[in-house]
């Protein structure tokens, strides 16, 4: 990768596999594996703004790998759902998205302020748990959320804390198993167990994911793990670590969590991002064993 560039996916895809990839404004643009340039292991890749006609003012959000979208019957029993930076939830049928357009097409109206941060492919009975800046995080199943026309703007999902606080990660789990990574801005992070976030109805406000102190820092990231995930953290400052979530041991939602990395100064966590953990190789990355630091609820 380029300086202060880090992986964000890693999945695995035939040539005939078809690509739909999301950006801020709330446009879908379509393409199949095949047409993306092949590489060297070593090799940097393309910009995918160089592979798609997207505006210059637009960002790539989302990416979802699709199987099929020539089959009638996968098209009408799987659905895109999206989720915006204010809380609006929106759920379309995938066949929607099977007759492209080279210029893109509308995926959600998105509403002056907002953006889209989140898609996923799902089958319609996953559960949906949305995160927020200021700490809170709400479950309710995605039978609730009605399928809408692409241009369509949704639904509520969650109600905001405050008018500062917004949607920081959307995750759509279907094992019940599974548990609930949050991370804080300066460092910190917790995982739990789905059943701790019990199911509410759409459009709440939600329950305490983290306990947010001037310590932790805001909420910026809520991912869906399983133990033979690994974490990547990259800070502002540039520097990208990795680490086993199995090291993580399950914590109860209302704590501050363990310090996964020690910050310097002012710096940051800018992202995280879940990858298979043996989907990158060990000397392409900085890997971290740090040890857990217990904070006082």
């Amino acid at each position: 990768t380029r300086d202060e560039d880090f992986v964000v996916h890693i999945f695995s895809a035939t040539n005939h596999n078809y690509l739909l990839i999301f950006t801020e404004q709330g446009k879908c643009y379509w393409m199949r594996v095949f047409e993306i340039p092949e590489g060297t292991k070593v090799g940097k890749g393309r910009a995918i703004q160089n592979l798609i006609n997207i505006a210059s003012n637009d960002k790539i959000k989302a990416i979802v790998n699709v199987k099929d979208l020539a089959d009638p019957e996968y098209l009408t029993n799987n659905y895109i759902v999206l989720c915006t930076r204010k809380g609006t939830i929106k759920k379309t049928s995938l066949e929607a998205y099977s007759r492209p357009r080279q210029n893109g097409i509308i995926a959600i109206n998105i509403n002056e302020g907002d953006e889209l941060i989140e898609a996923n492919l799902t089958n319609g009975k996953s559960e949906v748990i949305i995160g927020l800046q200021s700490g809170k995080a709400i479950r309710f199943n995605e039978a609730t959320v009605r399928p809408m026309m692409r241009n369509a703007s949704g639904v509520k999902a969650i109600t905001l804390a405050s008018a500062d606080d917004c949607v920081v990660g959307m995750v759509c789990v279907d094992d019940e198993n599974s548990s609930i990574l949050v991370v804080s801005e300066n460092g910190f992070g917790k995982r739990s167990p789905v059943s701790e976030y019990r199911v509410t109805n759409r459009g709440g406000k939600g329950v305490k994911s983290l306990n947010i102190t001037d310590k932790t820092g805001a909420m910026i990231a809520l991912v869906n793990v399983v133990d033979n995930d690994d974490l990547m953290i990259i800070n502002k400052s540039g520097m990208t670590i990795r680490m086993p979530v199995a090291s993580l041991r399950d914590m109860g939602r209302a704590t501050q969590g363990v310090r996964l990395i020690a910050l310097k100064n002012d710096d940051a966590i800018a992202a995280i991002t879940k990858v298979d953990s043996d989907g990158i190789e060990d000397a392409d990355i900085i890997e971290t064993n740090a040890p857990e630091t217990t904070v006082d609820e």
